[in-house]
């Protein structure tokens, strides 16, 4: 697969033109925020050499955290970004809120510590603006008006040139969206979460509130940690350095109920002639409620396969004959 026409579609309520795919970070150097993880994940070279094919493929945002692989992800992404001379033709986008340091100040959404890291951030990155700025996680131990207040400040800086949330629950976003008017600064355009045929709740369950906020939902954990791409079977070891191995918190349950489901997922994506893994985010990312998907790839050639979903062609019946088998696994599977 060569160059390819990548869609795009619009974020949320702003000008930013997204490509339905985002490459995530998360694997560089480490597996994502978990300390015991750093130096477990992506080389250099590796993180390199996908970044370069994403780049071919059309991908071209990247979603980072100040916490991937101790900062070593955005670091590194920084550094293929200058390296490459594509600063003007990427979309850039990090994290904060996770732990990065001891105490109560090592993590959190306080003006005080936004405003720390989004500095750090920049230098490590090598630029002068993050084109979108998340909030990593909720943080119920600070006013979200000082949150949103903080983003508005570095937008107004020109430090970001939009913000947005992670992790937050429906009622969360909601209070983000009602601090933004009360403040009278611009609503977040992002909302990122947690999305898949096995758990599609998160994008059901806000689907209207980003709607009438003018906020774009991206999907993370498109193919369940991995559980989708067909590598896990009953009864047998997970494969070695997989997420199941390095990171099983990271992945859905595995009852006999959620075998049984990705079996006859399987026997679906067979009868379509296409890998289980490219019909799961065929499935994803043509739901009405999502913007994009945000890829986790290992290899060029993991993002090379994941990409082909672009073409596969789902109707609605279709996508909810693949919805009810997923379903037919017990929500708390």
């Amino acid at each position: 697969m060569g160059k390819m026409m990548m869609p795009r579609r619009a974020l949320g309520r702003s000008d930013l033109d997204v490509p339905v795919f985002i490459l995530g970070c998360g694997n560089f150097h480490g597996i994502g925020s978990t300390v015991e993880l750093f130096g477990r994940g992506d080389d250099r070279d590796t993180s390199f050499a996908v970044l370069d094919r994403a780049l071919e493929l059309g991908i071209t945002m990247f979603d980072t955290a100040n916490s991937y692989g101790g900062g070593v992800s955005e670091q590194w992404l920084g550094e293929w970004v200058a390296e490459r001379g594509v600063r003007d033709d990427v979309i850039l986008s990090s994290k904060v809120g996770s732990r990065v340091g001891p105490g109560p100040a090592g993590h959190g959404l306080s003006r005080g510590h936004i405003r720390e890291q989004i500095d750090t951030s920049l230098r490590r990155i090598g630029t002068d603006r993050l084109d979108l700025y998340l909030a990593h996680a909720p943080d119920e131990s600070t006013p979200v008006e000082e949150t949103v207040g903080a983003f508005a400040e570095l937008v107004a800086e020109g430090k970001i040139r939009y913000y947005g949330v992670s992790n937050f629950s429906r009622d969360q976003l909601e209070r983000t969206l009602s601090a933004a008017d009360d403040l009278g600064v611009d609503h977040p355009v992002n909302l990122q979460h947690a999305f898949n045929l096995l758990a599609p709740e998160n994008a059901l369950e806000t689907a209207d509130v980003c709607v009438a906020g003018g906020v774009g939902f991206t999907a993370y954990s498109p193919l369940a940690g991995g559980l989708l791409t067909g590598k896990y079977r009953a009864n047998q070891p997970p494969p070695p350095n997989s997420r199941m191995t390095l990171r099983p918190d990271g992945v859905a349950s595995t009852t006999e109920a959620t075998f049984e489901a990705l079996a006859r997922l399987e026997t679906k994506a067979a009868d379509h002639g296409v890998s289980l893994s490219a019909l799961a985010l065929a499935w994803a990312v043509a739901d009405p409620a999502v913007t994009a998907l945000v890829l986790g790839p290992r290899t060029p050639e993991q993002l090379t396969g994941m990409c082909a979903a672009i073409d596969i062609s789902l109707t609605e019946t279709d996508r909810a004959e693949l919805s009810g088998i997923a379903a037919t696994r017990p929500p708390d599977a």
